[in-house]
């Protein structure tokens, strides 16, 4: 049976193709805006040290073990748990990775709609209308206010994952990563250029790097931990269901590792495009929506062709978006093809819409549903708090568990295809059964300290 389902299932036409779909899934919003600040704030290149440890020590064992859980049973998610152990009540931790992603995907999709909404507002000439902060923090509530303009970018971008994840895995999801990842990394090289070249930028550079090691302690560590789990696509099923995808000749190790540097490489530069510039301008290197969509744009008001330079970054922002955005669909394409045989395109068109009308209140939540609250939270902060704090570190706890000790000898036989690297694969082993389980077990706890 599942040499018959290896023969069938569609396959990734290249390792780079992978690779580079992989890095996308991990590329998202969060590492052009949240990553950087974090590393600012809490010791620069010593939180950056921290950072690649945690990575080594827990991202990448649980990343290898969905990749291999996935290219093992040839099956979304749910279905792979089913697969390797049937009879098992495994497929729960399955579910609750499709379960994440649609949440994730629901919401993500609103803040991609936004960082859609702001391209089109650079190409017209917005952001050389700014005169002050307040005309930026002004156009940012009024837009986000304004429920009927989101709703309307939220479907205009959910088109944009169909079109993509409609074409298949080598068609669409692997020709357009071709495409999509060299041009972001371009257009990062660009806003470098520009920042660098600004005086004062220096400052940005020793707010990102100066090392600061005193700042070091448990709380910082468990954040590095936190961004190591977080910024992987971990515990939503995308490794997993990209893993399917994969055939025997595939280094598992090798892969893992390529995504994870290119992951951290990218936040890494994106700091470089964004802080110097920030700093040079005299503005505050605040965290979150506020830097994206209300300093970000002051700082270009500032500078000749600003319309240009806004332009570039929103659409590197939406690149980014909507990499992360077509492997969060493909996980639910990939369940409705496999478990409920739909054509990928009835499966693209439904899932797709499904997320839609779930992201509708995240959406509405900050506008004419704004007084709508459950626990003094908005539709749109339930749903992030929910996925974050309490769903992703589930997920990954059980696949580490399931891949360490569970799944028994065929884990060994399977990630060992294409590698011959015993020894790491016991480093990998006890990483996944050990380290990552306790380390993702403290992220969840501290969620709720």
């Amino acid at each position: 049976m599942q040499s018959d389902r290896k023969a069938v299932r569609e396959n990734w036409g290249s390792r780079l193709g992978f690779v580079l779909a992989a890095a996308g899934s991990a590329i998202g919003l969060g590492n052009v805006w949240r990553f950087p600040y974090v590393l600012g704030e809490n010791g620069g290149f010593a939180f950056l040290l921290v950072y690649l440890c945690c990575v080594v020590l827990i991202g990448l064992p649980i990343m290898g073990a969905e990749m291999v859980i996935g290219r093992g049973s040839r099956r979304n998610p749910f279905g792979a748990f089913k697969a390797l152990l049937p009879g098992s009540a495994w497929w729960l931790v399955g579910a609750i990775g499709i379960v994440t992603g649609v949440i994730i995907l629901s919401y993500y999709n609103v803040v991609a709609g936004w960082t859609l909404a702001y391209l089109f507002r650079s190409l017209t000439g917005l952001v050389s209308g700014f005169t002050g902060p307040d005309s930026a923090e002004l156009a940012y509530e009024s837009f986000v206010s304004d429920s009927a303009q989101v709703v309307i970018y939220l479907f205009l971008f959910a088109v944009l994952g169909i079109l993509v994840v409609a074409q298949g895995v080598k068609g669409g999801i692997e020709r357009w990563a071709k495409i999509l990842m060299p041009t972001l990394f371009l257009l990062l090289l660009l806003l470098i250029g520009r920042s660098l070249t600004l005086e004062g930028s220096g400052d940005g550079l020793a707010f990102l790097f100066a090392p600061d090691f005193s700042k070091i302690n448990g709380d910082v560590i468990l954040m590095a931990m936190g961004q190591a789990f977080y910024s992987l696509s971990l515990g939503m099923g995308v490794m997993i269901t990209y893993g399917s995808y994969l055939d025997n000749r595939t280094n598992i190790f090798s892969s893992a590792g390529t995504v994870a540097g290119l992951d951290a490489l990218i936040a890494v530069l994106a700091g470089v495009a964004i802080f110097p510039a920030v700093f040079a301008m005299g503005m505050e290197p605040s965290s979150g929506f506020g830097l994206t969509y209300q300093v970000l744009p002051m700082v270009f008001a500032k500078l000749p062709l600003s319309d240009v330079l806004s332009s570039l970054f929103f659409l590197l922002l939406t690149i980014a978006a909507l990499t992360s955005a077509i492997s969060l669909l493909e996980v639910m394409v990939s369940f409705a093809t496999d478990e409920l045989h739909w054509t990928r395109a009835r499966a693209t068109i439904i899932m797709a819409a499904f997320a839609f009308v779930v992201g509708v209140p995240s959406a509405l939540s900050f506008g004419v549903w704004s007084d709508v609250t459950v626990f003094g939270l908005g539709f749109f902060g339930v749903a992030d708090y929910i996925t974050a704090n309490v769903l992703l570190p589930l997920g990954g706890i059980g696949i580490a568990v399931f891949a360490g000790w569970a799944w028994g000898r065929g884990v060994k036989q399977e990630i060992l295809l294409g590698s011959n690297q015993e020894t790491l694969y016991y480093v990998w082993l006890w990483s996944v059964r050990i380290l990552a389980p306790i380390a993702v077990a403290l992220i969840l706890i501290f969620n709720f300290v």
